[in-house]
């Protein structure tokens, strides 16, 4: 009798493992919420920036300010990360991106097909992240090994773009914003997955990786689309 109850123990714990889906516990399932929540807004705000941005046709700020404006608000970002100044700074950097993404967005509009190329870029931008997110939330599988090889990667891709900017290398532009395609449906991959698996606890936080994945990821597609359209 006892042989038979460890072979069922056995049985449903192995059962258990092959279940397809992951189940959230409630302190994940509202980080998750206060995620999207934020990053809905984000959304929103950077988006009417760069509509206003656009349909004025202000110049962008150029290399120099936009890093210093983005690298200075994120580091007061994690400072205030766990107070409600957070929430306000997120809005802040998700509008002045939003701010320096209207006159690239300008430009793109601007060329034979231009709108198509910018409603492409969106649709493939929302396709990714709605199908990694939704895979990252349900698999079992942990994708906690991705962080390390994503911090070296995107380090890479950053100053290999600095490069192609600075010395206008076309080719070299163009396999940054390749890398940076793969590297940031990566980065949605792990960061959803952390949150659901209880790594990540701070939405403020979460909501700030994803917002800059899926705005290098758009700008990335952006490049790629834009350059297959004029070929």
């Amino acid at each position: 009798m006892d042989s038979n109850d460890t072979r069922y123990r056995r049985q449903d714990a192995l059962v258990l493992d092959r279940a397809p889906g992951l189940e959230i516990d409630d302190a994940a399932r509202r980080v998750l919420r206060n995620t999207y929540l934020l990053l809905a807004l984000s959304l929103a705000v950077s988006a009417a920036a760069a509509g206003a941005s656009a349909a004025l046709a202000l110049p962008h700020p150029g290399i120099v300010i936009t890093l210093v404006g983005f690298f200075g608000l994120l580091f007061a970002i994690e400072r205030f990360k766990n107070r409600a100044a957070g929430i306000g700074l997120v809005l802040l950097l998700t509008g002045f991106m939003g701010y320096t993404l209207g006159p690239i967005i300008g430009y793109y509009l601007s060329m034979a097909n231009g709108a198509q190329t910018v409603m492409t870029a969106f649709g493939g931008t929302a396709a990714i992240f709605v199908g990694l997110s939704a895979y990252a939330a349900t698999t079992r599988r942990n994708f906690g090994f991705m962080g390390s090889f994503l911090f070296v990667g995107i380090l890479v891709a950053f100053l290999a773009g600095l490069g192609a900017i600075f010395f206008e290398m076309p080719a070299l532009s163009l396999a940054v914003s390749a890398m940076f395609v793969l590297l940031m449906s990566g980065l949605i991959l792990y960061q959803t997955n952390a949150i659901v698996r209880g790594g990540e606890t701070n939405y403020v936080t979460a909501t700030v990786t994803l917002f800059v994945s899926l705005f290098n990821l758009f700008t990335s597609l952006l490049h790629l689309l834009g350059f297959a359209s004029n070929e």
